[in-house]
């Protein structure tokens, strides 16, 4: 159970709250590379934590990302012409580099300088109007710096002059053959409780299981999951990054099944691999407190994807059309207006939901629950002990920041990052962590532990 003051500051993003205001320190991704039009193409509209910011690529290729509203009177700069290294509002012409520096502004006459009318060189304009000296140079409209990073557009929204380093995700410096990257889908709810299903692995025999142990799963695991042991006893590993887990089942009379799961500041999660060649994982992206951006990633460090796991990335048909609103883009066709589709014979007779695939299912219950849950209503078990964690981590961390200044996890650490998730089957008196210590590490070139 959390406190009604601890939930709000754990689901609050926007600007000025504590969490927000923790979320803002680290680089977030933003769109696929591919997604944003090449030099001096189309703006974009997105939203990342609560402000509506306007994403553009120069006449030289730089990726800029703006305040959504011009700086002179409000005019949405969604309008803009993207021209000769920069992005001019329609409204009266005023143009901002990537930087947010107003680099022309047409609409002033240049023969009133402001000394021929006297003008206060401080001051925003003359009563009689003219714009004094340096009025477009002290113009400065709000941007955030953006890198082009692992196929994918980041952007750092902090007050740091210099942004940290880009964190050094093993996926993200490997050659694209040995990656993937999918912008899955939107959530309509807060990004804790979407974050929350990937380090709850109890629900994982349940919510996503089959009901016929015999039936083979699917290349997508789309025909369900299925364990014996579907009360895990969990192991928590407070580390650096975040927090670890290992969910211990039993795995015959002399084994254990181990699936070591991964939450790395702030909002990253990577689950462990279910007998293929690639770590899996999430970025849970807060667009708002109602909405989050669920990437996926999955990688494998010896050599290219294989095609199914390539094909993790759905086609362009599961989705609805989308419009330049940015909380129109990767929606699903199966979604809360049509219960996800669920299909009650398929649910009597193959799958525990009858919904029809793992993240659709994921999505159905955790927006259930309203775009916000109500934590004081819980009741939490042994099996909740690492939400209940990181949770804690969160609310810690955020606080510290809030009252003593307190730099959060990994933001000057970009090397923390290193790290995957693992499955594995051991023998009882195997002590999980030193069994696998050099199976979690990234850049060794090992194999991905997967069983």
């Amino acid at each position: 159970m959390l406190s009604k003051e601890d939930n709000e500051l754990l689901t609050r993003v926007g600007p000025g709250t504590p969490m927000g205001q923790l979320l803002r320190h680290y680089w977030i991704p933003v769109v696929l590379s591919e997604e944003l039009a090449g030099p001096d193409g189309a703006p974009m509209r997105v939203r990342l934590l609560g402000e509506d910011l306007i994403l553009f690529r120069d006449t030289s290729g730089r990726v800029g990302l703006l305040e959504d509203h011009c700086s002179h009177r409000g005019a949405s700069l969604f309008f803009g012409r993207n021209e000769a290294d920069g992005l001019r509002c329609v409204y009266h012409g005023w143009k901002y580099d990537v930087a947010g520096a107003c680099v022309d502004m047409p609409n002033e006459p240049e023969q009133w300088t402001g000394d021929e009318v006297g003008a206060d060189a401080e001051s925003e304009a003359t009563r009689l109007g003219a714009a004094p000296r340096r009025f477009k140079d002290k113009i400065h409209h709000r941007a955030y710096p953006c890198r082009e990073y692992g196929g994918m557009i980041w952007s750092y929204l902090g007050s740091r002059d210099v942004p940290p380093e880009l964190p050094k995700f093993e996926w993200a410096l490997l050659p694209e053959v040995q990656r993937s990257i999918a912008p899955e889908f939107i959530r309509e709810c807060n990004w804790v409780q979407a974050l929350e299903g990937d380090i709850d692995t109890s629900h994982l025999y349940f919510l996503h299981a089959r009901l016929d142990p015999r039936e083979e799963r699917g290349p997508q695991n789309d025909n369900g999951v299925y364990h014996e042991d579907r009360h895990p006893r969990l192991h928590l590993v407070d580390t650096p990054y975040g927090v670890m887990y290992g969910a211990q089942r039993d795995e015959g009379p002399d084994q254990y099944y181990w699936r070591i799961t991964q939450f790395l500041f702030p909002f990253h999660t990577l689950i462990p691999p279910g007998g293929r060649g690639a770590v899996p994982g999430h970025i849970w992206v807060p667009l708002d407190d109602y909405h989050t951006m669920r990437w996926s990633v999955a990688w494998d460090p010896t050599g290219p994807l294989s095609p199914s796991d390539r094909g993790r990335r759905a086609g362009e048909d599961g989705f609805l059309p989308a419009t330049s609103d940015p909380l129109s883009r990767w929606r699903r066709v199966e979604n809360k207006t049509n219960d996800y589709l669920i299909d009650r014979e398929v649910q009597r007779t193959r799958t525990f939901t009858g919904i029809p695939t793992i993240p659709l299912q994921d999505q159905a219950v955790t927006e259930s629950m309203g775009a916000i849950s109500n934590r004081s209503a819980e009741h939490l078990g042994t099996t909740d002990t690492m939400i209940i964690q990181v949770r804690r981590k969160l609310i810690e961390a955020a606080k510290a920041l809030r009252d003593e200044g307190t730099v959060p996890p990994c933001v000057d650490e970009p090397e923390r990052y290193g790290v995957r998730s693992a499955s594995i089957v051991l023998p009882r008196d195997v002590d999980w962590t030193e069994a696998t210590r050099h199976q979690l590490e990234a850049f060794t070139g090992l194999p991905v532990a997967s069983a």
